[in-house]
């Protein structure tokens, strides 16, 4: 009996050392990301190339004809506009041409077309200062912070009046581009 128990057992030793062994398999995952430059502008967020951004609006209010000057703010709510834009780049806001300029009589570099009377314009400046002392010419630029902060950017206006305007509602529209 003990012959048979020793076979026996032989026999099964073989048979669990014939098993083949059971081995790990190893991998990995390849993960990425590209990143490319963006802003945040009045809380949207903008991929570099975004057209159709919203800076806010410059409200000369009511005013009759025969004003003489009337100063606004470009607002987005209660403030100027709000910029963030990826850290390491330095934001340019270049503040390029409207839709009229050089038309009208006043003292503003851009002009404000009555809607339904042609060739009625009022003109007007930008400014980037309170005081209305530094214009802010036509392609001219604002360099912002490069760090990736949030930054209000303050944009002033005044409209000049001139004699012979007609009641109505004037418009304009600059083009503003973030150049990153």
């Amino acid at each position: 009996m003990q012959k048979r128990k020793f076979y026996y057992l032989l026999g099964l030793s073989a048979l669990i050392f014939s098993v083949p062994a059971h081995a790990d398999i190893t991998g990995t995952i390849d993960a990425t990301i590209t990143l490319e430059a963006g802003c945040i502008i009045n809380g949207q967020n903008y991929d570099d190339g975004s057209t159709g951004v919203d800076f806010g609006t410059l409200d000369f209010g009511t005013q009759n004809t025969l004003f003489t000057q009337t100063d606004a703010e470009v607002l987005s709510g209660a403030t100027g506009f709000t910029i963030q834009c990826s850290n390491g780049v330095t934001p340019t806001l270049s503040f390029n041409a409207g839709q009229n300029d050089g038309s009208g009589a006043g003292t503003g570099l851009h002009a404000m077309e009555h809607q339904t009377a042609a060739g009625q314009f009022v003109t007007y400046n930008l400014y980037s200062d309170a005081g209305r002392t530094a214009i802010i010419p036509v392609g001219g630029d604002i360099v912002l912070a490069g760090d990736g902060s949030v930054q209000t950017v303050n944009v002033y206006g005044r409209a000049f009046g001139e004699a012979g305007l007609t009641p109505g509602v004037y418009a304009d529209v600059v083009t503003v581009v973030v150049e990153l």
